[in-house]
């Protein structure tokens, strides 16, 4: 993690932004849209994968930065 500088550069943060913008297309045809509470909740795991991976990267130790992989991972699970 020594030679990446912001988390925008981590390939997971990456991968987890294509993820979001998927979710949100996908939320938005017909067969969901209906569901408004599960898009909502959809939508906000995806997001929070990405916000976790920030965070835990932004707090500077590997400790706490496994911790919020962990936490996005639960969140990966739930979309």
């Amino acid at each position: 993690m020594s030679n990446i500088k912001r988390f925008e550069d981590l390939i997971a943060w990456q991968k987890a932004r294509i993820l979001t913008q998927e979710v949100y297309l996908i939320t938005r045809e017909m067969a969901f849209s209906k569901d408004f509470g599960l898009c909502n909740q959809i939508q906000r795991a995806a997001v929070l994968i990405m916000s976790n991976i920030a965070e835990g990267f932004e707090r500077g130790g590997t400790i706490e930065f496994r911790r919020f992989l962990d936490i996005a991972k639960g969140s990966c699970g739930e979309v």
